[in-house]
């Protein structure tokens, strides 16, 4: 199966999908399938691969293949902070079964792949979706391409319009750690989608604006995660990005 990433830029689903952890890092907000520990190591790979990658004032999602089988090795995706509503999340096409599988660059050159812009979010958010734009709700997804643990490419008329990722909460990390291998607590799931609520609009939106009731419940969940007895690496790095909310807006 061949998919459209940029333009013509093609490349080939193959089955070996990526064996790395995937890393949910809340303190981004993003989504890392990575085989660097650090920043070095990471600006090293990005120096050793070709694909989509940042560049100056662009930011695009990341995927990056090596030069010498020109197969992926590793990607970045950024969350979106733009939720569709509960009307749209329902909408969501029915997905086809994940099928595993990496990807092979047809050609040595780079490409682009725009970050999504629409966030559907499963009950309990089991799930999350990240979708190019809601054009994508109106017709049948084609494939799923299943490149890492719980990691998924969403293909329609040949071209990646998305991704998800299962089971977030047990992926939770912050910077290049890896997540705990234990499994995450139901405070943890629980805690997660507070902070979800609180980093996606309206709710977003009403914190930067000092609305009462948003700060009310900013400074809920922060002290909430600050209180939590176990997990503590995942509720850390929940922290991480609510502590930074509590300082910007919390405390006026």
């Amino acid at each position: 199966m061949k998919i459209t990433i940029d333009s013509d830029w093609t490349a080939t689903v193959t089955g070996e999908p990526l064996s790395v952890t995937p890393r949910f890092d809340f303190s981004s907000p993003g989504l890392r399938l990575a085989p660097y520990a650090d920043r070095e190591e990471r600006e090293r790979f990005l120096l050793d691969t070709f694909g989509s990658q940042e560049w100056l004032w662009d930011t695009p999602d990341t995927l990056g293949f090596d030069r010498a089988g020109r197969e992926l090795i590793g990607a970045e995706f950024e969350l979106p902070s733009e939720p569709a509503s509960a009307e749209d999340c329902a909408r969501l096409p029915s997905m086809p079964p994940v099928l595993p599988g990496g990807l092979r660059a047809d050609e040595e050159r780079n490409c682009r792949l725009e970050v999504t812009s629409v966030l559907c979010r499963a009950p309990g958010d089991a799930v999350l979706t990240c979708l190019r734009d809601l054009d994508v709700l109106d017709e049948p997804l084609e494939a799923r391409i299943g490149i890492a643990p719980d990691v998924a490419l969403l293909v329609q008329h040949g071209s990646i319009v998305g991704w998800s990722l299962t089971d977030p909460a047990r992926y939770l990390t912050t910077g290049y750690a890896a997540p705990d291998p234990a499994p995450p607590s139901s405070a943890t799931r629980r805690l997660l989608s507070a902070c979800l609520d609180l980093i996606t609009d309206p709710l977003l939106e009403e914190v930067r604006d000092r609305e009462p009731a948003a700060l009310a419940r900013l400074r809920t969940v922060h002290q909430d995660l600050r209180a939590q007895r176990g997990d503590r690496h995942r509720a850390d790095a929940l922290l991480a990005l609510i502590a930074n909310l509590v300082e910007d807006y919390g405390n006026w």
